[in-house]
């Protein structure tokens, strides 16, 4: 299919996806028609009938299908239930509750694990959920709030890891740019606002329990007992629970070991499908050159058989019973692979058809915007772009090379790391509140959330820090100085936490 342009046309697909989900929290119908939508006006634009919508709805299904990451998601949801029949996991959260005394002390051991597995977001949003589902469920926190600090620690986290996939993503965006990605990512790190308050904020909400909007609400009724205020995630719950029957008394290390196993086996991966060990090739160029999902996807490979050898081996469950497991682990994972391709049709039609990407950029491209000014609308720009796609990545791919150029236009190049940041920041803070987004659908996956209950609670929250982070670019882009703008950025986010939780504890009072 041919890019066209669509104008303003261009943005209406994502939007009525998006509002569709919202309105009636059902997120694969709306991306349907949101998909359809896009395709109707991509044909209108070319002059075509139905067989063109047709063929746009089919390209777009197809195009950006990625058989690696299904791969690594179909392998780890079979890990997630074989460690589970042989007791893996109910070792470690028996452990860890021994060991963990009350609500603060759970969150914030989720929020740890979530940080230390930096190595790719959809790793960490599967694994820490299945790790720390039953500690947060014992001290009765919501799966809302469990999904949240999940998809706060993914992707925020990631985006400010050097060694991770998407380091190496960014870095080869930067590649014709002139300037040395891995430094320029370094440099970026202190000024992205967006991932720093938020890692900040979930240390706050899980020492203060500050809760505001829905996700106050999850957290009232979790602290009677209902973890869900979702009669279908439940359901769905109780469901998974008894399909997940553990069968086997295994030990704390049978969950360990294999994460562990996993951890390593993805970054030995990452170097190899990166070229490491090539003449010439560092290991951060490695990283930079690395297909993040091909090499998960060779990391799930090898672990899933490892853990066999080691389960069969001390018989903690016999061949047909783990073979068992991997089935039913993969059945689990299906709704995540139907939104997720859906999510994916999706940014192909705003990419690839209709321009979303190309109308945005090319409006700020042609703003004649005051320098200073050019942070925090990029920050703008990036969030609502990866807010329409559902993806960071594409849109570190469409304005990247816009806004080192742009800087060196109008003379401003020590706005260019800025700006850099402002561009990592807004994506990062669209694909973390966009119901299309693939980490967001993994992390309500991982914690056993309704995706829709994940969304609605989670965007409060992510809009509180990207209008501090919004301030801080302002202050950024005037000042120059991260430290002023770090000091500011900080205490307004500390005061709308106190502020919005009285208004909310209010609300819930009087109802």
């Amino acid at each position: 299919m041919e890019l066209i342009n669509t104008g303003f046309l261009s943005i209406l697909p994502p939007v009525i996806a998006i509002g569709l989900a919202l309105i009636t929290k059902e997120v694969i119908s709306s991306l349907v028609i949101g998909v359809l939508s896009g395709s109707i006006i991509y044909a209108a634009s070319v002059g075509g009938g139905l067989g063109t919508v047709l063929d746009g709805t089919f390209f777009a299904l197809t195009n950006r299908f990625d058989t690696h990451l299904i791969l690594f998601l179909a392998i780890l949801g079979a890990l997630v239930a074989v460690i589970g029949m042989a007791g893996g996991s109910k070792a470690y959260g028996d452990w860890a509750a021994s060991k963990i005394k009350g609500r603060t002390g759970a969150q914030l051991a989720t929020s740890a694990l979530g940080v230390l597995i930096f190595i790719d977001d959809y790793f960490n949003c599967l694994t820490v959920g299945a790790v720390m589902k039953p500690v947060t469920d014992k001290f009765n926190i919501s799966r809302a709030k469990l999904a949240y600090i999940i998809d706060a620690t993914a992707a925020p986290v990631c985006i400010i890891a050097p060694i991770s996939s998407w380091a190496g993503s960014v870095v080869s965006y930067m590649a014709d740019t002139g300037m040395n990605g891995m430094t320029a990512f370094m440099q970026a790190i202190p000024y992205n606002l967006y991932a720093v308050l938020t890692i900040l904020m979930i240390i706050v909400l899980s020492i203060t329990n500050l809760e505001f909007g829905p996700m106050a609400k999850f957290e009232e009724n979790a602290k009677k007992g209902d973890l869900f205020s979702n009669e279908e995630a439940a359901m769905d719950s109780l469901k998974e629970a008894s399909e997940n029957e553990v069968i086997s008394k295994g030990k704390v290390a049978d969950l360990v070991v294999p994460i562990l196993f996993l951890i390593v086996a993805c970054i030995a991966a990452m170097l190899y499908v990166g070229g490491y060990g090539a003449e010439g090739v560092t290991m951060f160029q490695a990283f930079g050159d690395t297909s993040a999902t091909v090499a998960l996807a060779y990391g799930a490979l090898v672990t899933i058989i490892f853990t066999f050898v080691l389960f069969i081996s001390r018989r903690l469950v016999t061949f047909h019973q783990f073979m068992d497991g991997v089935s039913k682990g993969v059945h689990s994972m299906v709704p995540a692979f139907i939104i997720l391709t859906l999510a994916w049709s999706m940014s192909t039609i705003c990419r690839d058809m209709i321009g979303t990407g190309v109308y945005v950029s090319d409006m700020v491209a042609n703003s004649n915007i005051m320098p200073e000014l050019i942070p925090a609308a990029i920050f703008v720009v990036a969030a609502f772009l990866s807010f329409s796609m559902g993806t960071s990545w594409g849109t570190f791919g469409i304005l990247i090379p816009i806004i080192i150029a742009i800087c060196e236009a109008i003379g401003a190049q020590d706005l260019t790391i800025i700006s850099l940041s402002a561009t990592l920041a807004g994506s990062v803070f669209g694909d973390h509140c966009s119901p299309s987004s693939d980490t967001t659908i993994l992390a309500s996956t991982g914690a056993g959330c309704n995706h829709i209950d994940h969304v609605s609670s989670q965007i409060p929250y992510a809009l509180t820090v990207a209008c501090c982070s919004f301030v801080g670019f302002l202050v950024a882009g005037f000042t120059r100085n991260v430290i002023i703008t770090l000091v500011v950025a900080v205490a307004l986010l500390l005061i709308s936490l106190k502020v919005l939780h009285s208004v909310s504890a209010k609300k819930l009072a009087a109802k």
